[in-house]
């Protein structure tokens, strides 16, 4: 006699759906590592470079290391530091659109920071590829040094390294992605020790670019670059009053305030 339990599994497996089919990896601009699989981004639509204002050193730098990934040439991993609602994943994105639509052979991976140790798995599908891919990180921080470790493997040194077609860009905000703890530097032994251990993550980037608070003409040119891309008039003081209220000057909290000014003139963005 068959096994109940057996027989409950076997039902509950077919009642499952199947497995989605694999990505076409040359077919998207855009996907979603999920831990498991990969599966096209509903929806790719970063802002053009053009709207991007107050960070042109970034850009160009950045814009270049892809258009050299894409041509399948030697490339660095990138790391984007610094303030908060800066533009560093704005940037990502779009840097990624403005090699596509020149041409370039290069296609967007974004994976969740809690995903990391699977990154192994995602290599080696994308190692399989005709084509280049910008492993995006988004936000990435650790707690200590030691979480840190599989990471610096991946990047630099490990048996399972990423492969040659593929590099990771990371943003965080912090400069090192592992904070630096005082009190065990001081109690340390060798204390240097314990700041290389925190400094080691960071230096495997062969690229890092600095992003920091605007100015408040910096942040005016932002929110005028976005309002002249969507036709909405605005009035410099009331940016500034903006800005003041949320206490920040950012490129996030400019296109917060085109949003509100959008909605406030009937448009949708």
């Amino acid at each position: 006699m068959t096994d109940p339990l057996l027989r409950i599994a076997d039902a509950l497996e077919r009642l499952s759906p199947p497995p989605a089919p694999p990505a076409d990896l040359t077919a998207h601009p855009a996907y979603i590592w999920r831990g498991d699989a990969l599966t096209p981004a509903r929806a790719f639509d970063p802002l053009p470079l053009a709207v991007l204002h107050g960070v042109d050193a970034q850009r160009d730098a950045l814009l270049a290391n892809l258009q050299r990934l894409a041509a399948g040439h030697a490339a660095q991993d990138v790391l984007l530091w610094g303030a908060r609602g800066t533009g560093k994943s704005a940037l990502v994105k779009g840097a990624v659109a403005a090699v596509q639509a020149g041409g370039g052979k290069l296609a967007l991976v974004e994976a969740a920071t809690n995903h990391l140790g699977t990154l192994p798995s995602l290599f080696a599908t994308l190692a399989r590829a005709d084509r280049t891919f910008a492993i995006f990180l988004d936000d990435l921080g650790f707690d200590a040094a030691g979480d840190a470790r599989a990471l610096r493997s991946l990047l630099e040194g490990g048996a399972e390294a990423r492969p040659a077609n593929a590099r990771l860009i990371v943003t965080s905000n912090r400069r090192h992605l592992v904070p630096r703890d005082i009190a065990e530097q001081s109690s340390a032994i060798n204390p240097r020790d314990s700041v290389d251990d925190s400094l080691a993550l960071a230096d495997r980037f062969g690229l890092s670019l600095g992003f920091h608070v605007v100015d408040q003409d910096t942040y005016l040119d932002i929110v005028r670059g976005y309002a002249e891309a969507h036709g909405l008039p605005f009035d410099s003081a009331e940016a500034v009053g903006w800005a003041t209220r949320r206490g920040s000057r950012s490129g996030r909290v400019a296109w917060q305030y085109i949003v509100d000014l959008a909605g406030r003139s009937g448009k949708s963005l």
